[in-house]
């Protein structure tokens, strides 16, 4: 059976997109008839498969919910050439001007959200602004982080994390510029860098590597490979400080995600990094490497604190997300 709602992943490698649907989706589940269809996802995410989502009855309307341009464009080739009857809806993340042929498949969705009130602002119609959220349930603060460490294969100590692509508009550079220069008056900090580096930016991570090979800082600067979306949960729990030195964002869930955990953030000032953080963490300019380097000794230095956790439950639960997507799509299939 084809559910009401159809949230399609139509990319077989780990992106923010995947993670969202995956984490998203059992949740909206719970309220409204909603599966995702593609590869990609873990076990234990509402699933119909791509054949069938393609070929749903023309019974009643259902709501076809795009979060890439491909998917947009399958939207509408499901809609126009096999006659679906798909409500169409798209999720723009971006901060920036879309393209003339983003425009043009933009303008053929029946609705679209937005995830920030910035993101908004580029967009040539109207939006429903929602947030992301995070499953607090899930994303944790741990009860013994040196027995979760050593589980991991990490180092005690204090634990400087930045996750996600390795490239240079995720300033991976900057992150570890910042710790050659802060770890020899830290000896008992270690720096983590965990990710995947595409084709296109083997360069850019064999150039890191090379530069923290120089520094002496192999064994505590640690490259590591990107995770599934089911054991990052434990990657943020063990660190005691996450960074996020973008250059350019569109959302970027990565703070909440570490927020949720405990864990307090330094981050520039792009994407909706400041609407998450309030007073919470340090925001830096992008690519400001002396003082990305002096928040991050900042908050080195500053006491735990239950104010990350706090600031996600009030205001950044994944819950509030799910409601807020079912009311747009009951609107839509009303």
């Amino acid at each position: 059976m084809v559910p009401d709602v159809v949230a399609p992943n139509l990319k077989r490698r780990l992106s923010g997109v995947t993670a969202t649907i995956a984490r998203l989706v059992p949740v909206q589940a719970r309220d409204i008839s909603i599966a995702a269809t593609g590869p990609g996802l873990p076990a234990g995410v509402p699933h119909v498969p791509l054949i069938r989502a393609m070929t749903a009855p023309r019974d009643r309307w259902r709501v076809w919910h795009a979060r890439r341009n491909t998917e947009m464009l399958t939207g509408l080739f499901l809609r126009h050439v096999l006659r679906r009857k798909y409500r169409l809806l798209f999720t723009s993340a971006s901060q920036r001007r879309h393209s003339g042929y983003t425009k043009w498949l933009i303008g053929r969705m029946d609705g679209i959200v937005a995830t920030s009130e910035k993101g908004a602002a580029y967009l040539d119609r109207g939006a429903d602004v929602i947030l992301h959220g995070i499953d607090t349930e899930v994303f944790t603060p741990p009860q013994d982080r040196p027995a979760l460490r050593t589980r991991l294969g990490l180092p005690q100590g204090r634990l400087v994390g930045c996750y996600g692509r390795i490239r240079p508009s995720k300033g991976t550079d900057n992150f570890v510029a910042a710790m050659i220069d802060l770890l020899p008056r830290h000896p008992d900090v270690t720096a983590l860098v965990m990710g995947r580096a595409v084709d296109k930016d083997r360069a850019f991570l064999d150039d890191l590597k090379a530069r923290i090979a120089a520094a002496g800082l192999t064994d505590r600067i640690l490259l590591r490979p990107e995770v599934t979306v089911d054991r990052m949960p434990d990657w943020y729990a063990a660190l005691d400080l996450y960074v996020a030195p973008q250059r350019w964002e569109g959302f970027g869930l990565t703070p909440l995600e570490a927020m949720a955990c405990g864990v307090p953030v330094v981050a520039t000032r792009v994407g909706a990094f400041e609407e998450l953080l309030g007073d919470t963490g340090r925001l830096v300019a992008p690519d400001d490497v002396p003082a990305l380097r002096e928040a991050i000794a900042a908050l080195l230095d500053t006491p735990p604190s239950d104010a990350p956790r706090a600031r996600v439950e009030g205001g950044f639960r994944i819950e509030d997300e799910a409601r807020a997507l079912n009311a747009v799509y009951r609107r839509m299939l009303a």
